[in-house]
């Protein structure tokens, strides 16, 4: 059982940047590969990245790529977003999961454990 909570969210202004945090609970969070998935108002919840268990691979969405960078620390227990040059298509809540295996795969039905959410609005 892995017990997931983000935080770091809020209100930015277009351009501007935050980071996201996700703590685990559990003692094997290092068997977990992670991801980040956001959900805008009418939409369906969304692939934004992943990292794997070690932290040495990782996929993005197009939308994100080169913008968001996704990191973890497993001393800590702990995934990182850092979210830059936002925009207001970023305005969402995102959510941090956990799986077991470790793939390309970008399915929210993948993930097997999920957090609460945090709310990001960045306005123009």
């Amino acid at each position: 059982q892995v017990q997931l909570v983000e935080s770091g969210g809020g209100a930015v202004q277009a351009g501007g940047s935050l980071r996201l945090s996700c703590a685990a609970s559990g003692r094997t969070f290092s068997s977990y590969a992670m991801g980040w998935f956001r959900q805008a108002p009418g939409k369906e919840r969304a692939f934004v990245a992943s990292i794997s268990w070690s932290g040495d691979s990782t996929y993005y969405a197009d939308s994100v790529k080169g913008r968001f960078t996704i990191s973890r620390d497993n001393a800590k227990n702990t995934v990182y977003l850092q979210m830059n040059s936002l925009k207001p298509e970023d305005t969402a809540v995102y959510y941090c999961a956990a799986k077991r295996l470790w793939d390309s795969s970008r399915r929210a039905d993948d993930y097997d454990y999920w957090g609460q959410g945090t709310q990001v609005t960045v306005s123009s």
